[in-house]
């Protein structure tokens, strides 16, 4: 696979989580959607990555490692990165029920509105510079 195909493919996944954001939104399901939007910039990240390193994305969910290691996190502004770290708690594959619980408890329908919201500003942000990355 080509950086190019591989940008492509981490591009499309990531839109797909954003839809399905949407999708679990629209019927309530409050953690999923945070997990979504979490997978939304972990998956946009490693786009950027396959476009601007040489190496492919290492099999990791860490937003900020992620985005330090290929150039991003030192560009971020301080509420992006504050967005990148709250976001990053909703990495739920792997957790517990009752751990589920506690991160669902602070979730809602509003809360959840500006996670998908703060989403889409940041996957925007790292979008374009992909687009600048990929002009040079």
């Amino acid at each position: 696979m080509t950086a190019a195909e591989r940008v492509d493919y981490w591009l499309s996944i990531a839109d797909y989580d954003l839809e399905t954001a949407e999708a679990m939104h629209t019927t309530g399901r409050w953690l999923y959607v945070a997990f979504m939007c979490h997978q939304v910039i972990e998956k946009t990240l490693k786009a950027y990555w396959s476009a601007t390193q040489e190496s492919e994305p290492p099999y990791i969910h860490n937003h900020k490692r992620l985005a330090a290691g290929c150039g991003l996190y030192e560009k971020l502004s301080d509420s992006q990165r504050d967005f990148l770290n709250m976001v990053a708690t909703y990495n739920i594959e792997a957790r517990y029920p009752e751990s589920k619980d506690a991160l669902a408890r602070n979730l809602d329908d509003s809360t959840c509105r500006s996670i998908i919201d703060q989403t889409r500003l940041l996957q925007s942000w790292i979008k374009e510079r992909l687009s600048a990355s990929t002009k040079r």
